[in-house]
């Protein structure tokens, strides 16, 4: 009940706190002008132009402000593995931050380069690796129900690298739709907030699974703004900072394939985008109506809040699948 009891105040008290962050936040950028800038590609989403963005920030301040109250309470500890998750969530939002602030500043969704993203990405799964190899984490990937322990060694880095990059890049393509993206984070830091209760042989167990709450209720605090119709976007600087956090927590957790289904639908997106980009530069034909998935949908007429909930209500059951086999069988 004392695992329950403190999940349930890490979720009431981000939810709070993001909540009045929110308030204080998007008036804010609304008088500074702080706007999305939509492709033209996308005619739908063209009233969406001038939207605030930047929007991570009221779930990251949040997550923060709610882990200092709770440390100046006595009620958490900050672990070297909750510093790692800390550095990759503020990094990645810093991150996201800078590319948002270009799109901004310039009026274009360029941003920053692929090339420059890509080596900051990298150098922050470098400080990753550093930290967790010196906190004593081993280099080893369990493959439980196949009874397959892979010491991967110094290709582990690599491994690290791969999930860092890979797992932001995920979640900021899936950041179309009003809500999406904030929703999908939600269901999977509380499926992975349970899996940390589980993992009592970890250090600071305690504190990634109270961080994963609260990050669950910062991101429903968010989602009173972020749901359809957005008052806000979370723009690069939530989508990459969840998306890497989602990584770091399955790394610390020893559970880095079950990424692949919590996940699920984030995968699933990053690989419709893929596969289009094959099939246009290759053989010059289309697999899909519009890249990513969710654009697939909209142009077969669904609507933005029907692709929403039922991409949800997917990401909901691989959840649940996933916490099933992972914490119970």
């Amino acid at each position: 009940m004392l695992i329950l009891a403190k999940s349930a105040l890490s979720l009431m008290l981000g939810f709070i706190i993001s909540m009045v962050v929110g308030i204080i936040f998007i008036p804010c950028m609304k008088r500074i002008g702080v706007g999305q800038q939509v492709s033209h590609s996308l005619e739908k989403h063209l009233k969406k132009e001038g939207t605030p963005t930047m929007g991570g920030f009221i779930f990251i301040i949040g997550t923060i402000l709610a882990i200092i109250c709770l440390w100046l309470y006595g009620s958490l500890e900050i672990t070297s593995n909750i510093l790692i998750v800390l550095v990759v969530f503020l990094s990645y939002g810093a991150l996201g931050f800078a590319d948002d602030y270009l799109k901004v500043r310039y009026k274009n969704n360029k941003g920053l380069s692929r090339m420059l993203k890509l080596l900051i990405q990298t150098l922050i799964a470098l400080v990753f690796f550093y930290i967790y190899v010196k906190d004593g984490g081993k280099p080893t990937i369990d493959i439980t129900f196949l009874n397959l322990h892979l010491n991967l060694g110094w290709t582990y880095g690599l491994f690290i690298l791969f999930l860092l990059v890979g797992s932001s890049n995920a979640v900021n393509i899936t950041d179309g739709l009003d809500g999406l993206a904030g929703g999908l984070s939600a269901i999977a830091f509380a499926a992975y907030g349970i899996i940390a209760w589980s993992t009592s042989w970890l250090a600071g167990y305690t504190e990634i699974a109270i961080f994963s709450f609260i990050l669950v209720g910062s991101l429903l605090g968010f989602l009173l703004f972020n749901s359809h119709p957005a008052k806000v976007f979370m723009g690069d600087t939530g989508s990459m900072a969840l998306g890497a956090t989602l990584a770091a927590i399955a790394i610390l957790t020893r559970h880095e394939i079950s990424l692949a289904v919590i996940g699920g639908v984030f995968v699933i997106e990053t690989l419709s985008t893929l596969i289009q980009i094959i099939a246009i530069r290759k053989f010059h034909k289309r697999v899909f109506k519009k890249a990513p998935l969710h654009h697939h949908f909209e142009e077969l007429g669904w609507q933005e809040t029907d692709i929403v909930k039922t991409f949800w209500v997917v990401g909901l059951i691989l959840a649940m699948l996933m916490i099933t086999y992972g914490v119970w069988l």
